[in-house]
């Protein structure tokens, strides 16, 4: 199957999920195109040229629920999420009287459940925490639905601008600071898609799922580090790169070179573990990126 059979399939799926009522239909239409499919919106007459119509119950259906979350009549964006994603799961975005009230990632499955719900937990955890560099989005609503996690977050005023480098390092302390008495805590996903820069110099966070505490000093800046390459290398030379630039990347944390090359491989073994875990290897079998560079190093204490 193809990129986008598998996209609509779920996507099918999905929309059985979260409209599974009869009566009061709707139409929508798949953007930018059937065949392309991105996101799926509310109709309108411009649409006409993008492809037919899908039509959707509201009567019992997710956006008929979160009209009574939020206390008033709502409009839901369903992104498509692409292919193959260890933890793919459906994310929308809510409207009402043409704003953005909110993005609500959906846990359809017992490991997406888990990442949702440990996201909630760590926003939580955050919100009472006097963090002066990073900015987190604000729980809206946590609860279940139809057997479904769903949680609701406030946007954030994102501009897609490039990261400085000392705000970075910032917001690495500062997230590590947050573990307190369990040692060092990490963002778990602290990757250029999910950071941006401020008007006021803090720095915008979002996608806290994989938050976990009790990690070694610096992780988040190696996974800054190692996904970054990943764009422009392949998984084994980008796992080498990781390696050899460690002290660079961990210089500014106080890491001397031993703790900062140990701190690496840890690193580059937890994202290994976490692959095994969900199931999905985006960076292609372990033993073909991760071996070859952890055969030749001293075993870890």
């Amino acid at each position: 199957m193809t990129d986008t059979d598998i996209r609509l399939s779920y996507f099918g799926d999905t929309l059985r999920l979260l409209y599974p009522g009869q009566g009061d239909p709707r139409a929508h239409t798949l953007l930018p195109h059937a065949r392309l499919p991105r996101r799926l919106a509310p109709r309108r007459w411009w649409h006409r040229l993008a492809g037919p119509r899908v039509l959707l119950p509201m009567d019992g259906s997710i956006s008929a629920h979160l009209g009574e979350v939020f206390g008033a009549p709502v409009e839901i964006v369903l992104h498509v999420r692409p292919a193959r994603r260890a933890n793919r799961k459906p994310i929308l975005e809510v409207h009402s009287d043409g704003a953005r009230l909110a993005f609500v990632k959906v846990g359809d499955t017992d490991r997406a459940r888990a990442l949702v719900d440990n996201e909630a937990a760590a926003l939580r955890e955050l919100a009472g925490l006097p963090l002066k560099t990073v900015v987190t989005p604000t729980v809206l609503h946590h609860g279940s639905w139809r057997g479904l996690s769903l949680l609701a977050l406030s946007p954030l005023p994102v501009r897609r601008r490039r990261v400085p480098g000392p705000l970075l390092v910032r917001a690495v302390k500062e997230i590590a600071a947050t573990g307190g008495p369990d040692g060092a805590a990490w963002h778990g996903d602290l990757a250029p898609w999910n950071i941006s820069p401020s008007a006021d110099g803090r720095l915008l966070v979002w996608d806290w799922e994989r938050y976990a505490t009790g990690v070694p000093y610096g992780f988040d800046a190696v996974h800054h580090f190692f996904q970054r390459a990943l764009r422009r290398m392949d998984p084994p030379t980008a796992a080498r790169a990781c390696l050899a630039q460690a002290l660079r990347t961990l210089a500014p944390f106080g890491l001397s070179a031993a703790q900062a090359r140990q701190t690496a491989l840890h690193y580059l073994i937890a994202l290994a573990d976490r692959h095994a875990a969900d199931g999905h290897e985006p960076l292609g079998p372990a033993d073909h990126w991760l071996n070859p560079v952890v055969d030749h190093q001293e075993p870890l204490t």
